[in-house]
């Protein structure tokens, strides 16, 4: 009886193809922006929820390392993120500079912001009992929105159609998709009135430049404040001219991190002030800012949940899971405490069987 042939070696995985990767390499080995680029560099920076990307590079000429944007063109306007950029610069904020850009393949070099967020910043402050720092790093924060919301810039509308859109993430990705939940048609109907009424709210409310994702993820501690001083402001491609309570929200009300109501009420006041004295059309009665603040903070949140949701199950993003509870907190502590928002209420007490928690009001 003749031996069995030996059994091959099983072949080693090969490594998953990346041709925008590829694209990127060969776009740096044509020196835009006249430097000499080091492709053996080139290291992840940062993810983002969209389809961009970010790596790190260094040149041969000088120990800084800049960022390259991968921005796939049939997603992403690489194009609009540098003219905003180039907008917020001169309203004085700490935004990175375009160094060299390639909109028909959606590449960008810009300047290194660094590789500390807020979000870790304030995280390990807050460890620390630092409380000081926090308040200092918020204030910054503060205080650049107030310039940023100074711009007057021909930027899209925050419309109804875009607005009702968001919220509808919720019904269709958070209720449906991730609880698997089905609504009455009761609370149907009372889903869509809180909706209208937020709608209302949102579109009464003054219009200046919004960010739109103004949060601890996208506001970076510069290493050497240099220019404007913190916070470095990332992430900005989706401004448009929306309600004056929208970026406030996102950084009070973060999605990443909570902050006692009692502090975010002092650094809503702050910001009154401030916006007041720049002469950004606030309301005039703290009270009323206040309710406009919390009711753009339930417009938001919603939105968040169906985002959050989303990204897990459509595009495999697991992380953000993590974070709805916080969202959740937020949005119920405000159904809770206006009688407009009952029906909303109702709802998420069947669907999660929780009691809202005692929250402060005007």
């Amino acid at each position: 009886m003749s031996a069995s042939p030996p059994s091959a070696a099983p072949e080693a995985p090969r490594p998953p193809t990346d041709p925008r990767r590829d694209a990127l390499l060969a776009w740096l080995a044509g020196r835009p922006g006249e430097r000499n680029w080091l492709p053996q560099t080139l290291r992840p920076a940062s993810a983002d929820a969209s389809f961009r990307r970010y790596f790190r590079v260094a040149e041969q000429a000088a120990q800084e390392t800049w960022i390259v944007m991968d921005a796939p063109p049939e997603h992403e306007d690489v194009g609009r993120f540098c003219d905003i950029a180039s907008v917020l610069r001169g309203a004085g904020l700490s935004v990175p500079r375009v160094l060299a850009m390639d909109a028909g393949q959606g590449f960008a070099l810009l300047s290194d912001l660094g590789q500390t967020t807020y979000l870790e910043a304030l995280l390990r402050a807050r460890e620390q009992g630092a409380s000081a720092h926090c308040d200092a790093l918020m204030r910054d924060a503060l205080a650049a929105l107030v310039r940023l919301q100074g711009v007057d810039a021909p930027w899209p509308a925050y419309d109804a159609a875009r607005l009702q859109t968001e919220m509808d993430l919720f019904a269709n990705w958070y209720v449906a998709r991730h609880l698997g939940a089905e609504l009455s048609a009761a609370e149907q109907l009372g889903l869509r009135k809180v909706m209208d009424t937020l709608l209302r709210n949102v579109l009464a409310q003054p219009v200046v430049a919004v960010h739109r994702d103004y949060h601890s993820r996208n506001l970076m501690v510069l290493a050497q404040p240099v220019e404007c001083g913190n916070p470095g402001v990332l992430d900005f491609q989706d401004a448009v001219r929306g309600p004056i309570t929208y970026d406030l929200v996102s950084l009070l009300r973060d999605a990443y991190v909570a902050w006692p109501e009692q502090q975010q009420i002092d650094w809503a006041v702050r910001y009154w002030e401030m916006a007041r004295r720049a002469g950004l059309p606030v309301q005039p009665d703290f009270g009323v800012f206040y309710r406009d603040f919390e009711w753009m903070g339930l417009q938001r949140q919603l939105k968040v949940l169906g985002i959050f949701a989303r990204l897990h199950h459509r595009d495999g993003k697991d992380q953000y899971l993590a974070d709805m509870p916080r969202v959740l907190e937020h949005a119920r502590a405000v159904a809770a405490r206006y009688d407009e928002f009952a029906p909303l209420l109702r709802l998420l007490d069947r669907l999660l069987g929780v009691r809202h928690a005692h929250s402060y009001t005007f």
